[in-house]
């Protein structure tokens, strides 16, 4: 492929912007490629290379690159209508009620601008609605770009520091930090602080390490100590949300309800939208109707809530969810069993339309039993001792292959995947049969 056009804009923009890119995860080596446009299933680049696409924006796009008509048409009316007000519409209304309907943990609502901007104001609710301090994270868990939770375990695994210059140490105490999928740590920090913690925040999936499934029993567990502690359980479901479980969310798909519940991606159908949801009497804390600050110019922008609200709908209406998942389990089936045959140490992960290959470094004894449309955790499995469980695990996988020759090789025949090892990848609405059979050719070739 010829990527001159590429090259020549990201020298450009080494010159204007930090890195040449507005978010890190776009610097891929040696440059990434620059994006022209979409369409369909398909992302078409400044050189005129056109490629399968797995990223999907980092999950938004459920139908792609190309919006079923009721979408685009709600967009450009409320586009043309003006770009915003300042001051409330009924398409918020209407969103909201849609989103309270549908997911079993939320009464109401309060929209934001990003999955971060969500996090940061239910971490803020969430102390203020206890009167405690303490947040507890998974290790490997992302919640975005915000202080209380750019966080890892240090040298003594009871002391938390930050994970990137720039955050006070003080930040860090205020914040634990366990591995997912362990009991006996998540018991212990509550037996030993069980009356200083706000809340535990967890993905119901880690979908930014690996996507790494929960163990059986794993999220009651959480839900068990958070009430008899007095302490709220938020599911960040900004990657989940309405791509796990259909509309219900992975909350539903897992059968435990959380106190909060924090959203991105789909409900804003592909412009930049957050939201945290619960129950009245812990939401109505925010200001105005309470004294929990949380404002925003942008919060409930109308094309974005038009769009949201009809790509919602749309779900609603149609048999997308059982197209995508059967696209995601004919993908992740596939690449199982070129695995087998080629890579038995890796692993195959994901559910419903996600998927990704962890580079793990072990082979199973055999593969019996084995899981055929990702890693489901099972004890019953082969695998199960070696497959990931924690943000380390997929953080030990080998995830300079992925980058230097995997991706590479993947990129060259036509198929956009997310570029390190860590983030999640997506089937779309817009995929079709023939495309997962073209990208398990090219897994086959790249493998």
């Amino acid at each position: 492929m010829n990527h001159d056009r590429s090259r020549e804009l990201y020298d450009r923009a080494l010159s204007v912007l930090a890195g040449g890119v507005n978010s890190s995860v776009r610097a891929t080596r040696p440059y990434p490629f620059v994006i022209e446009r979409g369409d369909g299933a398909h992302v078409i680049d400044a050189d005129g290379n056109r490629y399968l696409d797995y990223v999907m924006g980092y999950g938004p796009l459920l139908y792609g690159h190309d919006a079923p008509e009721q979408v685009q048409s709600a967009i450009q009316r409320h586009a043309s209508q003006g770009p915003m007000y300042g001051g409330p519409t009924e398409i918020e209304v209407d969103h909201a009620e849609f989103v309270a309907r549908h997911v079993p943990s939320v009464e109401m609502l309060r929209f934001v601008n990003s999955g971060t901007e969500a996090t940061v104001s239910a971490v803020r609710l969430a102390r203020a609605y206890t009167g405690r301090d303490t947040i507890v994270v998974m290790q490997g868990g992302y919640h975005g770009a915000q202080e209380s939770t750019l966080v890892e375990a240090g040298d003594d695994p009871s002391h938390t520091r930050p994970s990137s210059p720039g955050i006070p140490e003080s930040f860090a105490e205020h914040t634990i930090a366990v591995p997912f999928n362990n009991e006996a740590a998540i018991r212990e920090v509550f037996e030993e602080r069980g009356d200083e913690i706000a809340a535990v925040l967890t993905e119901p999936i880690l979908a930014n390490y690996g996507i790494v499934m929960p163990v059986d029993g794993y999220h009651e567990t959480l839900r068990g100590l958070c009430d008899d502690h007095g302490s709220l359980l938020i599911f960040d479901e900004v990657i989940t949300g309405f791509r796990v479980g259909g509309l219900q969310c992975a909350q539903g798909k897992f059968g435990v309800t959380p106190d909060l519940t924090t959203f991105g991606k789909i409900i804003g159908g592909g412009f930049p939208v957050g939201a945290i949801g619960g129950p009245a009497e812990i939401v109505e804390h925010f200001t105005p109707s309470g004294d929990v600050f949380q404002s925003g110019t942008f919060s409930g922008h109308p094309v974005t809530m038009a769009a949201g609200n009809e790509y919602l709908r749309y779900a609603a209406e149609h048999d997308v969810y059982d197209h995508v998942n059967d696209l995601g389990d004919r993908l992740r089936s596939g690449i199982r069993d070129i695995c087998e045959d080629q890579a038995p140490e890796y692993t195959v992960v994901g559910t419903d339309s996600m998927f990704k290959t962890v580079f793990t470094r072990e082979a199973p004894g055999a593969f019996e039993n084995h899981c055929g449309g990702g890693c489901r955790q099972r004890e019953s499995c082969e695998r199960f001792e070696t497959c990931p469980k924690t943000g380390a695990d997929t953080a030990a996988a080998a995830t300079e292959r992925w980058e230097r020759v995997f991706w590479q090789e993947m990129k060259e025949q036509g198929i956009w995947l997310t570029a390190n090892q860590f983030e999640s990848q997506f089937v779309s609405d817009a995929h079709t049969e023939a495309d997962i059979e073209e990208t398990l050719e090219a897994y086959k070739e790249a493998l």
